[in-house]
């Protein structure tokens, strides 16, 4: 590798932050692939540009390349999943033609029983929805990712929407958790409001 290809600069993104630009296209592209791969929520240039050290053109064009890439238009297979913008933001997702299958198998391996973390989370999603994962974490005062996929996966939940401004996702429960309930509507659940303390934050202005 010469001197040349090693070299980084130091570049300011339009935010007025400054950040270190690999030279190499293919650094960026795979500490692009690395987050993508843990994010929730679709990303926006900015901050992807920010979480991988490299200014926002650079970002824009391996994000175009990783997107050439996955859908086998660079000579490879065409993947199982796509790199897709939703919300002005960029998230992996699974190909709309594996669906079913990711949710056979995702089902197939939930557990039978909810923990009690995920039963609460779900009680918040179905009383102030649609809500996204940083409403019902501030609500919760804990992290709520893991659970909401766990949420996800047993079709409980559903994302309902993107924001266009924020990339976040609203959720809101599913006509399976109706009928783990034994319910015909949402209408039919308890007012939540006799069953609160002073700790009811989050909640007011529903029931």
């Amino acid at each position: 590798m010469t001197d040349e290809q090693t070299m980084t600069d130091e570049k300011t993104m339009t935010d007025g932050q400054t950040v270190t630009e690999s030279v190499s296209p293919g650094s960026v592209a795979r500490r692009l692939e690395a987050i993508l791969l843990v994010v929730e929520e679709p990303q926006s240039l900015v901050s992807l540009a920010t979480a991988v050290g490299a200014p926002v053109a650079a970002v824009r064009q391996a994000i175009e390349s990783l997107v050439d890439d996955y859908d086998g238009k660079t000579g490879g297979p065409r993947r199982g999943f796509e790199l897709r913008e939703v919300g002005g933001g960029w998230r992996l997702y699974v190909r709309a033609e594996h669906d079913d299958l990711v949710s056979d198998f995702v089902g197939g391996q939930a557990p039978a029983r909810l923990s009690q973390a995920a039963l609460e989370t779900l009680a918040v999603i179905a009383y102030k929805q649609p809500v996204t994962r940083g409403q019902v974490a501030a609500i919760r005062a804990v992290n709520v990712d893991s659970v909401v996929r766990t949420l996800l996966a047993r079709g409980l939940i559903t994302e309902a929407f993107t924001d266009p401004d924020t990339g976040a996702i609203h959720y809101e429960t599913t006509d399976a958790l109706l009928v783990n309930l034994g319910i015909n509507s949402l209408d039919e659940l308890p007012p939540i409001s006799p069953l609160l303390d002073d700790g009811s934050d989050g909640f007011e202005d529903i029931r």
